[in-house]
Parts: C-alpha cells; structure tokens; sequence
C-alpha cells in the first residue's frame, strides 16, 4: 500500500455501508468495506460516518453573464411576454454598467464549489456582439482554478448565428482558443431558420470533433420539431451521446403522446436533455424521459442575472427544485431527481472518471446528512468537498487556497 496518498475512512455511502476509501494520484484506487484500514504511512482522514456522496455536475451555467457578488440589479421586466430577443438586449445593457468579467466568473464558480460541484460546464457568449472577448476571459479564470474544478467550455451564439454577422466564424474559431462544445439557439424562433441554424452547428461539431449543446426555449410543436430535426442530424453524424438540449421547454407543454414519441426519439439518438425546472415556465417531465431511456441531467443555469434575481449555485438546491416542481415524493423518486444531478450530469459530460469507484477522480462530498432523500429535502449546509482527493471547499468556504 505504499503507493497511496491518502485514506479516507467511516465513508458512509447512499447504501448505508461504511467504507474506506483509498486515493493515489488524485483518483480511487480502491473501495473497501469497513473503516478500519491496513496500516499505512499514508494521511488519514476521518470523515466520521458523514454521507459521502459523488461530487456534483453543475452542467449548464453562464460564468459570464451572472453578477453574483456585484451590486444588486434590480430584475428588467419583459414589456410582452417571453422574448429571448428583448431578454438579450436588456442583458447587454446590464453587461455594460458591470463589474469586469473575470471578478464577477471568480464569484460564481466559487458559490458553486463551495456547495459541492467539482465538475463544470459553462456556456460562454461567442457572436458579432462580443466577438472572442469574453471567451479569453473565462478560459483565463478556467486556467487560474484547474486545480480545483474542470469546466467545459460552450461556444454560445446568445445573439443567434445568422442574425449576428460574423458569428459562424467567431464559433469556429472558438476552438483554437480552447473552447470544448458548440452551443446554439432556438434555430427557429431568435434565427428564423432552423436547418440553415443547424447547418452550422452542426457542420462545426463534425469538423471539430466536438460535442453539442443548444438552447431551446422555443414552445410547443415548434420546439419538437427542431428536436426532430437534432435528432436527425446526430443519428446521421453517428453522434450519439454526443449532442445535448437544454431547457426543450416544448416537452412540458405538448400532448402526452407526442412527448412520449419524443422521448422514444431522444433515447434512439442519443441526446441528453438539460433542465433546471425554471419557475413559471414548463419544462421536460424528467421521470417520463428517463424511463424511456433519456438521459438527463440539471444545471442552475442563470446566477443573478439579466434573466433572474434567483439563484444560489447549489445543484443539491436544485434536484430539490426538480423534484419539487415534479411531484416527487417517494424516496425513489427523490433518489432519481439526486442522480440527475451527479450520475446524469456526468453522463452527459461524458466524465468517465466521475463517481465513488475505482479508477474515478477522487470527487466527493461528505455531507451532513443520513441518507439521499433526506439531504435533498433538507439541504444540509455543512459540507466538505474534496477535489482529487483535496480539501478545498467546507460549508461553503474556499480552503483550497490555504491547504
């Protein structure tokens, strides 16, 4: 056992075992049951029986745009209902009276490591209004924190591709910056043109090599179409489990027998569906999806931001939210809406090296808890979060910096 760095023991897991947990090299080298180890010369850390869980995947974010730790900005009102292109305007009126960007992203990731999420992905603006400005921006702040979180980078056309010229350009060379997805969206109702929309999308992912995200905020039929037509196209690229569309509000607001052939569509191709159950607005039944076989993962989406006042960085705050605004009750149902924000997020991310087994990175949280179902109704705050087998998050405080 001497090539271990550090043992953590009393990990008590969501099967109610207790465990030993071996880390060398910032990953699990092995799992055992019980709490008393071999003798080592290697740290030991007592986690005291505490719930020890995987760490989250915060997997739809804006590091960006959020002004979390700014002065309060009072929330603009839509002047006529959902309009993604007035919310856009009103956003970059916002962004032009804010504290530099890289400060205001620092926050952010932060808040959302402290609550546990040592995984990542954050969709960053890259379009004629912006150009690659606030990409260099976030991939310096990825750089200055790799040692405490991995984050994926989006490529997103916030204000469209074909209505802001230049744009297919600036997301093709996105990724010679070091950006990780193509973004997109709502290809029909902000550009108008949802294969010409998609054409670039989806041309740049081919050319690439790299995976998919789009926003889909457009209703109803409109919005099952264009999942159509996604679909399609990532059964046709052979992309499956390589596309993902998030919020697909169209899911919650169609006939039930349309979403359960979409559903069936979106397991056959492969595309995950992001949510994070938004206030006032319908949003995709994930228990349906999942039964069929979709993967779906959560996100906390907008931080205090042009789109909402709300939000806290905490993903176990949000499978709350998703099973609140669900109906989920039972503790299965509660089990399933925590996965969606570990297991799912992982999934769709495609972290292979995500989770409490063997050969993982060594991710986790131990939580004031006693079991899974309990910690996402009560939302206990006394957390630990460990990053490669590292301290660097308790109750919410930042301790990477003095470890």
């Amino acid at each position: 056992m001497s090539d271990i760095d550090k043992i953590f023991t009393r990990a008590k897991f969501a099967d109610g075992s207790f465990n030993t947990i071996a880390v060398s090299g910032g990953h699990i080298i092995s799992v055992t049951s019980g709490s008393n180890p071999a003798p080592t010369t290697a740290e030991t850390v007592d986690l005291g029986g505490t719930l020890v869980i995987p760490s989250f995947v915060e997997g739809h974010i804006h590091l960006d745009t959020s002004f979390y730790g700014d002065v309060w900005r009072p929330h603009v009102p839509y002047s006529n209902g959902f309009n993604v292109q007035e919310r856009v305007a009103i956003q970059a009126d916002n962004m032009a009276k804010a504290t530099p960007m890289a400060e205001r992203a620092r926050n952010q990731l932060e808040l959302c490591l402290g609550h546990g999420s040592t995984r990542m992905r954050s969709h960053v603006m890259v379009d004629g209004s912006v150009g690659l400005k606030s990409l260099e921006t976030i991939l310096a702040v990825r750089e200055a924190h790799r040692d405490v979180i991995d984050i994926q980078l989006v490529a997103f056309p916030q204000s469209g591709i074909l209505r802001s010229p230049g744009t297919p350009d600036l997301l093709d060379a996105a990724f010679d910056l070091g950006a990780n997805v193509i973004g997109g969206l709502d290809p029909g109702g902000f550009d108008r043109d949802v294969e010409k929309h998609l054409d670039v999308v989806f041309g740049i992912a081919e050319r690439r090599g790299v995976d998919v995200d789009i926003h889909l905020h457009d209703p109803s039929m409109l919005g099952i179409f264009e999942i159509e037509q996604i679909c399609s196209r990532t059964q046709a690229l052979g992309m499956q489990g390589h596309v993902a569309v998030s919020h697909a509000y169209s899911l919650g607001d169609v006939a039930p027998d349309v979403v359960q052939r979409t559903a069936e569509l979106l397991a056959a191709s492969g595309v995950a569906i992001m949510t994070n159950a938004p206030g006032a607005r319908p949003f995709p039944p994930v228990k349906l999806l999942r039964a069929a076989g979709v993967t779906v993962f959560g996100g906390c989406d907008n931080i205090r931001d042009s789109w909402w006042p709300y939000g806290d960085g905490d993903m176990l705050g949000r499978a709350m939210m998703i099973g609140y605004r669900s109906g989920f009750n039972t503790d299965e149902d509660l089990m399933l809406a925590f996965d969606i924000v570990t297991v799912g997020g992982a999934k769709a991310l495609r972290l292979e090296d995500h989770g409490l087994r063997v050969g993982a990175k060594a991710d986790f949280v131990a939580i004031d808890a006693p079991h899974v179902p309990q910690a996402v109704v009560d939302l206990p705050r006394r957390r630990a979060v460990y990053k490669n087998g590292r301290l660097v998050a308790r109750d919410g405080e930042i301790v990477a910096r003095k470890a």
